[in-house]
């Protein structure tokens, strides 16, 4: 699993326990999750279909640095299936896990369309074909 958001827990994300709100932490998955779909799918157009059971393990504090870990696990027709995973940056010490999240493709009609990919395409490899620096 990738790591690549990281997030400093601040005050405003703390719930009246003095802990990270768990409607903070959503967001910043659902928001990651998204941009990770965008990036693999090719298409800015894709939208939340479906968030597991989401499982909180341990709390986070304010002042704590987390990330978090995106990786997709199946790819359908119109749909990409990811797992997710939250961690504290420094201890390593896992805070959530979501077990499935899918992201459907939409078409410039907003209607879920093909999009053609079948494996993870890594940073590394979208510009091994390109002509950089010539």
């Amino acid at each position: 699993m990738n790591f690549h958001t990281r997030k400093w827990v601040k005050p405003e994300d703390l719930n009246p326990n003095g802990t990270l709100f768990g409607g903070s932490l959503l967001r910043w998955i659902d928001e990651e999750a998204a941009i990770y779909a965008i990036v693999q799918l090719g298409n800015q157009r894709v939208v939340t279909k479906y968030i597991s059971e989401i499982n909180f393990v341990s709390a986070s504090r304010q002042g704590d640095i987390i990330e978090l870990g995106i990786t997709a696990t199946e790819f359908g027709r119109t749909s990409i299936t990811l797992t997710c995973e939250v961690r504290n940056k420094i201890t390593r010490k896992s805070i959530l896990t979501v077990e499935k999240m899918v992201f459907v493709n939409l078409g410039e009609d907003g209607l879920p369309a093909p999009h053609g990919r079948t494996e993870i395409k890594y940073v590394k490899d979208q510009f091994k074909d390109d002509d950089v620096g010539s």
